[in-house]
């Protein structure tokens, strides 16, 4: 059991169940699986044993608020009524993540960035947002401002910074200006030569966008990427389609010769960055292109295998009802959200869960990500 000095206190909330066992977490997450997709599949499933992380220092990115002043910056929770908390040193970040915490916060003092206050709606920087797919490599930093006013000094500031980052580091600015519970805006500023953060999984080199979503444990999630890899091509489909394939890391890793793979997106940043790590990989059959998964995609979906990993919400019901109709012979579904999963299942009456694997992305939280494959009736 993990002792968190700042859960002892009641400082921070975060992880839920970081005061039981790992063992015990991973067979309560596992036997919640169990129960709720035996009710929807009506079929046995052949679940592989989940997938354990690390329990310390396995995040790849920290969300910090900006608190307290410009002279004396804050990096952690900021809340109504309440003292803002500093959580550098957060147990759920690698040392090397952790490590830049105070040359952040003295960048904050040398560009007299004034933390936004929410309770009195006045100050520029509202979050600081670092993402380190792989300790020591090269850093993603967004810094989210109310407005453009502080943008002169944050520019003049910013080389010495730069010195003290990884080479190949991205740095942009996030333009937020609503008073409301929302992370960041639409507008992006790249304030760094480079515009792609690489990643890698499992040897498939992607590349990441200031916008672009990145799951947050890089060793469980290329966990993931492999047991799906090894499922898919268990099955050697000569055609795969991936729904909600964000910047490509389920597309690369189905890709194969003589297998064609297309990729779809809503977020062109994201289809931007996948095109763009075509060149870092070998001649493969992949395309990506921009789309909204959720519309119709017609004679697409009959595709050997279809990919779908949506956001929380799940699949629309439309999008079921198609894949029902469809002539894919399996699909291969990552979700993140048990509930919208069960449900999903549900819907698809057309196929069965073959095969099942929990990934706990999260540990010391209720989340979860599970891998489901499911095969047509």
């Amino acid at each position: 059991m993990i002792r968190c000095e700042y859960y002892d206190q009641q400082l921070c909330r975060s992880c839920g169940w970081i005061t039981q066992d790992y063992a015990s977490q991973l067979q309560r997450k596992q036997a919640q699986c169990l129960q709720a997709l035996a009710e929807v599949s009506g079929d046995a499933v052949d679940w592989r044993p989940a997938a354990p992380s690390a329990t310390t220092g396995m995040r790849n990115k920290a969300k910090m608020a900006v608190g307290g002043s410009s002279t004396d910056p804050i990096l952690g929770l900021v809340e109504l009524d309440s003292d803002a908390v500093d959580l550098s040193q957060c147990l759920l970040y690698p040392a090397s993540l952790s490590a830049y915490f105070p040359l952040l916060k003295d960048f904050i003092a040398r560009a007299a960035l004034r933390p936004y206050d929410p309770q009195l709606r006045r100050g520029e920087l509202k979050f600081v947002l670092l993402t380190e797919p792989h300790p020591g490599g090269p850093l993603l930093l967004r810094l989210v401002l109310r407005s453009r006013e502080s943008l002169d000094r944050i520019t003049k500031h910013l080389p010495e910074l730069t010195r003290q980052l990884p080479p190949h580091s991205v740095i942009s600015v996030n333009l937020q200006p609503e008073h409301k519970a929302v992370l960041e805006g639409e507008s992006e500023i790249l304030l760094s030569e480079q515009r792609w953060l690489p990643v890698q999984f499992n040897g498939h080199r992607l590349l990441l966008g200031t916008q672009s979503f990145l799951q947050t444990n890089t060793a469980v999630a290329s966990a993931l990427y492999a047991e799906a890899q090894d499922w898919l091509n268990s099955l050697a489909p000569r055609s795969v389609l991936d729904l909600y394939c964000g910047i490509g890391a389920f597309a690369y890793h189905a890709a194969a010769s003589e297998r064609s793979v297309r990729g779809v997106e809503i977020s062109a940043e994201a289809v931007a960055a996948a095109n763009a790590a075509l060149q870092l990989n070998q001649p493969v059959d992949l395309v990506f292109s921009c789309a909204d998964a959720a519309q119709s995609l017609g004679a697409e979906l009959d595709a050997g295998l279809v990919i779908v990993n949506p956001p929380r919400r799940g699949l629309d019901a439309a999008l079921c009802e198609q894949l029902d109709r469809a002539e894919c012979s399996h699909l291969l579904y990552s979700s993140c959200n048990l509930d919208t999963l069960s449900r999903d299942i549900g819907r698809l009456r057309q196929f069965r869960i073959r095969r099942a694997r929990l990934f706990d992305m999260f540990p010391h939280t209720r989340h979860f990500e599970v891998l489901a494959l499911l095969e047509r009736r």
